[in-house]
């Protein structure tokens, strides 16, 4: 049972394999970006906020271990889920690709399957809510399987933005997001939409959640923007 949709970034310099790595992954339901280039891969983090890196260690430009370094050096992704993926196998190697903040070490050559799991194994233990058939915060239930949403029991209808809206306030409660994050984030394609339409869908969400009765859980911050909140105060 797919689990709902994750980003994933591929830093492969090998075609076959980065092919073989993507075929799998969409299978299991992820979104795949791939790139040779340690520099695109720099780019591509901030564009695609992916939530899993699956890393070479031996890449075009600047190397694995020290994209890696970098990322774990920025406040932005310094959580970020990553698997080095090398045909480095010696201990030595091992010890430093996770000493320098790789999560989880696979040689070549290796099974894909195995690394899907390894992967679905890293965002339960790095990041649990992305790992979940179920969401739930202050009487919100989201059934990602089911496509379904609760409020103390009560369904609650929304629209497909809404629902993304939600998911990732879910996945991220109490955590304020700027009406540009939200943009980027919730909208597939947001070069053209203006940032006015993060407010009209935040009010729809407000609406959708408070049909039943029950306090607003979105939170305003002013200049700032919204966040899930249990103690919301518009």
């Amino acid at each position: 049972m797919r689990i709902g949709i994750k980003r994933l970034l591929l830093v492969e310099d090998d075609r076959a394999i980065a092919d073989l790595v993507k075929f799998h992954f969409t299978r299991a339901g992820y979104t795949v970006t791939s790139t040779p280039s340690g520099e695109e891969a720099l780019i591509l983090v901030d564009e695609i906020r992916p939530d899993l890196m699956v890393l070479d260690w031996m890449i075009e430009g600047i190397s694995g271990i020290e994209l890696c370094r970098r990322l774990r050096r920025k406040p932005a992704t310094a959580n970020l889920p990553i698997i080095m993926l090398t045909a480095r196998g010696e201990e030595d190697d091992r010890l430093r690709g996770l000493e320098t903040g790789a999560d989880d070490y696979v040689t070549k050559p290796f099974s894909p399957k195995e690394l899907v799991v390894r992967a679905g194994a890293v965002l339960r233990r790095v990041r649990p809510a992305l790992a979940a058939e179920m969401l739930d915060y202050a009487g919100l239930e989201m059934d990602l399987a089911a496509h379904r949403v609760r409020r103390d029991g009560q369904s609650i209808s929304l629209g497909p933005t809404e629902y993304r809206l939600l998911r990732h306030f879910l996945e991220n409660p109490g955590r304020v997001f700027s009406r540009q994050q939200l943009l980027e984030t919730v909208w597939p394609h947001s070069e053209d939409i203006e940032l006015r339409t993060v407010d009209v869908h935040i009010r729809r969400l407000r609406m959708a959640l408070g049909e039943h009765g029950g306090a607003d859980l979105v939170r305003t911050v002013r200049s700032a923007g919204y966040s899930l909140d249990s103690e919301a105060v518009v």
